[in-house]
């Protein structure tokens, strides 16, 4: 195979994951049931076989909070929004906290793509790169 080719094959592979990052904004009095429920939200979304990775950051305040989300594909993403972590979670969540920002990367598929766009969703469709 020539290496041309290899080269886009990777590319190809590149495309089909799905990246979201979500900002939140927490107070004091908010600070433990924002917890337990990431705490929750993380292990539903553990069982989800297309889900690659969701990851919590904290700032060194503890007032904001950035969720990284990692998907297989735009069909795993949708599986995840028609799933527990999104359906059951994300409204309790958001009655504790203040989403102040949410980009997907890559193409999160027309389903999700509608949703998110409600949500303020900003999408990044994937243009160059690589990733090992």
């Amino acid at each position: 195979m020539p290496a041309e080719w290899a080269w886009k094959e990777g590319i190809e592979m590149l495309e089909q994951v799905v990246r979201l990052t979500v900002n939140f904004a927490v107070g004091g009095e908010q600070l433990g049931e924002f917890k337990s429920i990431a705490q929750v939200m993380t292990a539903v979304s553990r069982a989800e076989p297309g889900t690659l990775g969701y990851e919590w950051f904290a700032s060194a305040d503890g007032k904001r909070f950035r969720l990284v989300e990692t998907y297989a594909d735009w069909k795993a993403l949708e599986a995840h929004f028609a799933g527990a972590a999104v359906q059951q979670w994300v409204p309790k969540i958001a009655a504790v906290c203040k989403v102040d920002g949410f980009e997907i990367y890559g193409d999160p598929g027309p389903k999700v793509g509608e949703m998110a766009g409600g949500f303020g969703a900003v999408v990044f469709q994937y243009w160059l790169g690589i990733n090992r």
